[in-house]
C-alpha cells in the first residue's frame, strides 16, 4: 500500500469512529455521564490510562459518582494488608475498594466532593456529604482531607479523621500508641482510633463486636453494623 492510500485509510479510520473516539479516555464517572451513558451501572475509566472497573451511580443528587468502596452483603473479606489497599479489591459489580492509589490520582486531578450513602437493616437510608474530599499520595500515607460537611442525616462522623493517614493492620501509621486497624479489624484513617469504620467487619446489626464492624457512630453509634454502605466521589462544578 503507498503512502497516500495509507493516508486516506486513516482518516477514514478516524471519521468512522467520531464523535466518540475518546470514550476510553473518560477519567470518572462524570465525563461516563456527559459522553457514554446516564444509567447507573459499571463502567471502566482511565485515571491514568490504565482502564480501572467502577460502579457509577447516576441517580443520587444529580449523579456523576464514581464509587470508591461499597459493603452491601458480608461477601467480601475487607480485613486485608496493604498491598490490597493500595491497589484495590472487589468487584465492581459487588463489594469492593477502589485503591488509594487510583483515589488519590482522581482526587488529585481534580477538585471533588465525597458523599456516603448508608442503609440499616430496617430499611431507612441517611447520608453524609463533604464538599471537598482529598486523598495524599503514598508518601504522605494517603492522607486524608475532608471538609464542608452537608448533614442528610447521618451525623459528621469523619470529623475525626480529617487529615489523618490510611491504617493497615500490616501499616501502622494512626495517632494511637496502639494499632487501630488490627484492634478494631479493619482500615482506615485512623486517628485514635475512630468514630467510623466503614471497612470493619461485616455483621447483621446490633453486635458484640462494638467497634470492629461496619459502623458510622453519629447515626447508629458504635455497637450496629450497617446493611449497606457506599463512599462516592465526583468533581466539583
Amino acid at each position: 500500500m503507498d503512502v497516500r492510500a495509507l493516508v486516506v485509510l486513516l482518516l477514514g479510520a478516524v471519521a468512522h469512529c467520531a464523535p466518540r473516539c475518546d470514550i476510553s479516555l473518560n477519567l470518572g464517572c462524570d465525563e461516563i455521564y456527559t459522553n457514554l451513558s446516564r444509567i447507573s451501572g459499571v463502567y471502566t475509566i482511565y485515571p491514568l490510562l490504565t482502564p480501572v472497573q467502577v460502579y457509577c451511580d447516576m441517580d443520587n443528587d444529580g449523579g456523576k459518582w464514581t464509587v470508591i468502596q461499597r459493603r452491601m452483603d458480608g461477601s467480601l473479606n475487607f480485613y486485608l494488608p496493604w498491598v490490597n489497599y493500595t491497589a484495590g479489591f472487589g468487584d465492581a459489580f459487588g463489594e469492593y475498594w477502589l485503591g488509594l492509589d487510583t483515589i488519590h490520582i482522581l482526587t488529585d486531578k481534580r477538585k471533588h466532593q465525597l458523599r456516603v450513602d448508608m442503609e440499616d437493616f430496617t430499611g431507612k437510608k441517611v447520608f453524609a456529604q463533604y464538599s471537598s474530599f482529598h486523598v495524599g499520595p503514598e508518601s504522605d500515607g494517603y492522607r486524608l482531607r475532608v471538609g464542608g460537611f452537608k448533614n442528610g442525616g447521618a451525623g459528621d462522623s469523619l470529623r475525626l479523621h480529617n487529615g489523618q493517614r490510611f491504617s493497615t493492620f500490616d501499616k501502622d501509621q494512626d495517632a494511637w500508641r496502639n494499632n487501630c486497624a488490627a484492634t478494631y479489624l479493619g482500615a482506615f484513617w485512623y486517628s485514635k482510633c475512630h468514630h467510623t469504620n466503614l471497612n470493619g467487619i461485616y455483621l447483621w446489626g446490633p453486635s458484640a463486636y462494638k467497634t470492629q464492624s461496619v459502623q458510622w457512630s453519629t447515626w447508629k453509634d458504635y455497637p450496629y453494623s450497617l446493611k449497606r454502605v457506599e463512599m462516592k466521589i465526583r468533581p466539583v462544578s
